[in-house]
């Protein structure tokens, strides 16, 4: 079973990457030291946008996993229990989402038995306490910090208190993650409030040199 590092770190989001560079903007923050690279997989149902397949995961872990970085699979899908499959190969953490499917403990069951950490993300409206009951069976919470579908939205303020009372919640083994609307305002902060998976997209890729905001990022985490 893959290991997460034990420091805090920024995930760069490569739903904001240069498709046309992704390759190489993937090495260069690889080099840079980025060690969790995050995938969003968006079926155009459970969220409006289309995004992100097999193949491309399969060549950013090509890249990763010589370097010892892990792929961070968010499947944003109606029907996640059908993409499990398909990305455990490339993945080395799979994300479901507790709105998406009725069986939540039947999915991260499999994506364990698929030798991937199991990871459940929830909205910005659902119930925190939805978590609860499945805590036996997840390695990392994903809080979104807005609602997913679209990069370069603004941070929902209220997902600090959220991260809060997710880190009061679940069990020291468990990691938290957030992810949506994280950039230089805000990073240091979402660490402070008990975040060690720090997913940034258009704060990174957007940016003229996307290795130097990816760094900047560190480094606000790692002071906060």
């Amino acid at each position: 079973m893959p290991q997460l590092p034990d420091a805090p770190q920024v995930c760069p989001s490569l739903m904001s990457a240069d498709a046309l560079r992704l390759g190489e903007q993937v090495s260069a923050l690889i080099d840079a030291g980025a060690r969790v690279l995050h995938v969003d997989v968006m079926d155009g149902r459970f969220v409006p946008n289309l995004m992100l397949g097999t193949e491309t995961t399969r060549g950013v872990a090509s890249l990763a996993r010589p370097a010892g970085a892990l792929v961070d699979v968010h499947l944003m899908v109606e029907r996640p229990g059908d993409a499990i499959g398909w990305f455990a190969p490339h993945a080395d953490m799979i994300s479901v989402h507790v709105e998406a499917d009725p069986h939540p403990h039947q999915l991260l069951g499999e994506i364990r038995a698929a030798g991937c950490l199991a990871g459940l993300a929830i909205n910005p409206g659902t119930p925190l306490e939805s978590v609860a009951p499945l805590l036996e069976r997840v390695d990392y919470v994903n809080c979104m910090g807005v609602n997913p579908g679209f990069s370069g939205q603004s941070f929902i303020p209220e997902t600090l208190g959220r991260l809060a009372a997710l880190r009061d919640l679940l069990p020291d083994r468990v990691a938290l993650q957030v992810d949506g609307g994280i950039g230089p305002a805000n990073a240091a902060d979402a660490r402070a409030y008990g975040a060690d998976l720090v997913v940034s997209a258009s704060a990174i890729f957007g940016a003229d040199d996307p290795v130097a905001a990816y760094r900047d990022l560190v480094e606000r985490v790692a002071s906060a």
